[in-house]
């Protein structure tokens, strides 16, 4: 179950320094100084742990390293992470509206991560989906494009628990045609030298390696807009 446990950090001080509570407007991680053109884009990173930065330094999120990549690359792209450690879908669910509402705008893109903390607590998978889904609709409505990072289950949950959780994110995906890295923690859970002392949270290296393999698929999603899409 180690795996699961890297989106869980309720009841864990260093988790909740480095969420964002649910009741507040989301902050945006310093920019970087760099030169960027094109149209100015804001991407919100909704998701737990993973995005908030469990265990981290400021600044050392994957929001942040993505922010960075993307600027680095050219990309004038802002990151608002809405990363809330221990979060499940359900939480998601009842916050998504809530934290797009409190936003100056409408964001032009929505980094969409949850669904890890439910396998920990084995929420029945027909429930994730539905959670899910129910957040894609909503950013369906609002016409805001989102790109998924999934989560799987562990073998030792069984092969139908699996079999159903797994299939969540390349099904919604493929129904919401949001682009989709499949398991966030791919090349990193299991390296120690990418991970944090519990051994289920990545540290600095490995936020760096996961942001590596996401920025490319982020980077084309924010190309694939219309320049004049505020």
């Amino acid at each position: 179950m180690a795996l699961l446990a890297a989106c869980n950090g309720q009841g864990d001080p260093a988790a909740q320094t480095n969420s964002a509570p649910a009741a507040s407007a989301p902050t945006p991680p310093s920019a970087p100084a760099v030169p960027v053109g094109g149209p100015k884009r804001l991407v919100l990173a909704f998701g737990d742990s993973l995005y908030a930065g469990y265990g981290l330094a400021r600044g050392q999120s994957l929001p942040d390293a993505l922010q960075t990549r993307l600027r680095a690359a050219g990309i004038d792209a802002t990151f608002i992470n809405a990363g809330v450690s221990g979060d499940t879908t359900a939480g998601g669910r009842r916050r998504l509206a809530y934290t797009l509402d409190r936003l100056e705008r409408r964001p032009d893109l929505v980094l969409l991560g949850l669904g890890g903390n439910d396998v920990l607590r084995q929420v029945p998978p027909a429930e994730t989906r539905a959670n899910l889904e129910a957040m894609l609709a909503e950013l369906d409505r609002r016409r805001i494009p989102v790109v998924m990072t999934g989560m799987l289950a562990p073998p030792n949950l069984g092969p139908d628990f699996a079999g159903r959780f797994n299939a969540i994110f390349p099904d919604l995906a493929r129904q919401h045609d949001a682009p989709l890295d499949p398991f966030i923690l791919q090349g990193v859970i299991g390296n120690r030298a990418l991970m944090l002392p519990d051994g289920v949270h990545p540290n600095p290296q490995g936020v760096e390696r996961i942001a590596d393999r996401l920025a490319p698929l982020v980077a084309r999603r924010l190309a694939a807009l219309p320049r004049d899409d505020q």
